[in-house]
């Protein structure tokens, strides 16, 4: 019995196995925020591929929180309507289809990667001053920032509990709060980038503050039934920043707010992180917050190997193993990983031949 496809119960809702397609950002939503036929092949393909949670990119809850120009919202009814045909797709084909919702801070507005230019985007070209907990920017050539108020923190909050009921009525079955990466939430939960003075800022209770808030605020607005996962940043890799013990008491404290599942990446704030890069490098501190704080936990981090993401759930190193770059090259990894560990097809049966 392979333990990498044993269902998982989460809520009203099961993953058919504990593959998840880890968020990544596409860059290529239509005029405000809205998916294309990109987003539907991107996901979908993976769904008919076996994955079994089926995960957005970073999802913005208002304009101003996309990363680009370019990244896909849930901020009105229009982006309902747009994601509707996605998630049926997700759903008819056995995964369960979920939104990552987000807001990028300091880190908005900025060009997508291919792009020829490099920074932040100008007004004229699209662009809009980003917010964050001070007024310092990620890196020079970012757009300074503008501080949130209290006023600006309290819409903050509403737009995801408002963007969580639209991913509903969208068809999303469960959603991804994202408080990693050195993006809006994990800017004030790191003090190297919260020198706030406020109750937001200053020892750890007031800097997990926002995050905390939000996760309530979702869980309020998705009821009981349906599962909430947080992904942080599980340390900064920079010393004076963000901790794995840290992270643990956060874990804590979320899954009081009821979240469900801590998904446990790593890094982001900083560039000058220096990040121990190798196979399942962030496997370790999915294991140290689930075995510590008690709660399920996701990892992800160069996972590649049936073998290596088998270990990590029979081991009781995390509950759920996320795939990134391996699913874009290979779309149809869990095929793959069920031939190779002895499970037998269950995929679509226009593929049966395949087996």
């Amino acid at each position: 019995m392979s333990s990498l496809f044993t269902p998982l119960a989460l809520r009203a809702v099961t993953l058919p196995n504990r593959i998840a397609m880890a968020p990544m950002c596409q860059y290529t939503a239509g005029p405000d925020g809205l998916p294309t036929d990109w987003h539907l092949i991107h996901l979908g393909s993976r769904a008919v591929g076996g994955v079994g949670l089926v995960l957005t990119e970073a999802t913005a809850v208002l304009p101003e929180g996309r990363i680009s120009p370019q990244d896909t919202g849930l901020w009105s009814g229009a982006h309902v309507d747009a994601w509707r045909p996605v998630t049926a797709f997700v759903a008819d084909h056995g995964a369960v289809p979920a939104v990552q919702l987000a807001h990028a801070g300091f880190k908005a507005s900025t060009y997508r990667p291919w792009a020829p230019s490099r920074g932040g985007v100008p007004d004229g070209e699209g662009g809009w001053t980003p917010v964050g907990p001070g007024s310092e920017p990620f890196v020079a050539d970012y757009r300074v920032p503008t501080a949130l108020d209290a006023a600006g923190i309290t819409r903050v909050v509403e737009a995801f509990a408002t963007a969580a009921e639209r991913a509903l009525a969208a068809g999303f079955a469960a959603v991804e709060i994202h408080a990693a990466h050195g993006y809006l939430l994990h800017e004030f939960l790191s003090p190297l980038t919260n020198h706030r003075t406020d109750s937001y800022g200053g020892d750890r209770a007031a800097r997990m503050r926002l995050t905390l808030e939000v996760a309530r605020a979702v869980r309020a607005a998705v009821g009981e039934n349906v599962p909430v996962l947080t992904r942080i940043s599980a340390t900064d890799w920079v010393e004076g920043g963000w901790t794995i013990e840290d992270s643990v008491v956060l874990a804590g404290e979320l899954a009081g707010a009821g979240v469900d599942l801590v998904d446990a990446s790593s890094g982001g704030v900083r560039q000058d992180a220096r990040i121990p890069l190798g196979p399942g490098y962030q496997v370790p501190l999915a294991a140290r917050i689930r075995r510590e704080a008690g709660v399920p936990t996701g990892a992800v981090g160069l996972i590649v190997e049936p073998e290596q993401a088998e270990q990590i759930v029979a081991g009781g190193e995390a509950d759920l193993v996320l795939l990134g770059r391996e699913l874009l090259r290979d779309p149809y990894w869990p095929r793959r990983a069920a031939a190779k560990l002895g499970v037998a097809y269950t995929g679509p049966a226009q593929y049966a031949r395949a087996a």
